[in-house]
């Protein structure tokens, strides 16, 4: 008797730029399709949810959280901060998985923390995670980001920006 064979997932890149999604009366974040395939690309199925007290929500992939955790344990640089920052991460986040409909059940203080309770948000692809932005929270930071831009663009345009 044949066994089925796993599907292998084909690794997609990640979106680049910012793209709208909403988190429902539920606190369920529908994905947009872009990242649903970008996630199915990914070797893990199973994700931590959480935020450091920025406002800013991150979904990793577990494998990635790991690195996380692996990092708050051996620190030696800054042991206190990787201990205060492992707790409010822990404090606000959760195991979560994307559902046959492309949603992700977020964890509910986390949503109470960051207003995100039936509201529409800003997802980014970034470092391996993915930051989830409420509206006010991705205005805050491209306001910031375009009053610092002139200077940023010439710092960075002295090391080779394009």
């Amino acid at each position: 008797m044949e066994t089925a064979q796993p599907i292998p997932t084909t690794p997609v890149a990640p979106p680049r730029g910012f793209y709208p999604g909403r988190v429902d009366e539920k606190g369920r974040l529908k994905l947009p399709v872009k990242f649903q395939e970008y996630l199915a690309g990914v070797e893990d199925k199973s994700f931590f949810v959480t935020s450091f007290g920025d406002g800013v929500a991150r979904i990793y992939p577990e494998s990635v959280w790991k690195d996380n955790e692996k990092l708050f344990h051996t620190t030696t640089v800054a042991p206190q901060a990787a201990q205060r920052l492992a707790f409010l991460a822990n404090a606000l986040g959760a195991d979560c998985e994307i559902d046959a409909q492309g949603r992700m059940l977020l964890p509910p203080e986390l949503r109470r923390k960051l207003g995100l309770e039936n509201q529409p948000v800003q997802l980014l692809a970034y470092r391996g995670r993915i930051d989830v932005y409420s509206q006010e929270m991705y205005y805050r930071h491209l306001a910031d980001a375009e009053a610092a831009s002139k200077d940023d663009l010439a710092l960075l345009a002295q090391n080779g920006l394009l």
